[in-house]
């Protein structure tokens, strides 16, 4: 069952959501929140698949919901939720973290095949349309070349200073699954110390600089 929580501080829109997503069976929205703060605090104790957050919410906005929970140790793609059809806004939404932009008014013709694009751990692109973000996301979502989510969390928690021990001790895995997903990351970046993960991992807004 793939897990889902929403983030609206309207019960109405809430409610949308959820009858548009009930249309898949394995698919359960596990948690929702009507602000910010709400919204990370209920990331961090259900762990959803999925995140899908608005990005105009009180007490702390959607991109800044995004940045906080990809700070946490958490497979969780976000999904930022709008009424403003805005490139700036979206390239904020990516770079901190968001893997999806959805204007509120393609919600229904589009919202299942975003989820189901982060349920994969790919970025939702729309490239025509009333909806202007798919080549922003697009290029953007190059920096990553190629790693898996599992290999993007283990090059930031390299990057923050834990050894391979410490992440393991944080992903409950084995040293030597840690030291394989260290090593294929090191491959397909190209790099050959702890000093190159680094730099990609501030590059690719893993870590703050």
């Amino acid at each position: 069952m793939k897990r889902i929580l929403i983030a609206d501080d309207h019960e109405a829109v809430r409610s949308g959501l959820r009858a548009v997503l009930a249309q898949r069976a394995d698919w359960e929205v596990v948690a929702e929140a009507s602000d910010g703060s709400k919204a990370v605090a209920a990331a961090i104790e259900s762990q959803p698949h999925v995140a899908i957050v608005d990005f105009s919410m009180p007490r702390m906005t959607g991109v800044e919901v995004a940045r906080r929970i990809k700070q946490y140790p958490l497979l969780t793609e976000v999904l930022i939720f709008t009424v403003h059809n805005s490139s700036l806004l979206a390239q904020q939404a990516y770079q901190a973290g968001a893997r999806a932009f959805l204007v509120k008014s393609d919600a229904n013709k589009l919202l299942l095949a975003a989820v189901e694009s982060l349920l994969i751990h790919r970025p939702f692109c729309v490239k025509n349309g009333s909806n202007e973000f798919g080549r922003e996301l697009a290029d953007a979502a190059n920096v990553h070349q190629g790693l898996t989510p599992r290999e993007r969390l283990v090059v930031k928690l390299v990057a923050e200073g834990y050894s391979n021990k410490g992440i393991s001790a944080i992903l409950n895995l084995s040293v030597k699954t840690t030291e394989a997903h260290r090593a294929a990351a090191m491959r397909k970046l190209d790099v050959n110390s702890t000093a190159g993960l680094v730099r990609y991992a501030v590059r690719a807004r893993l870590i703050d600089a």
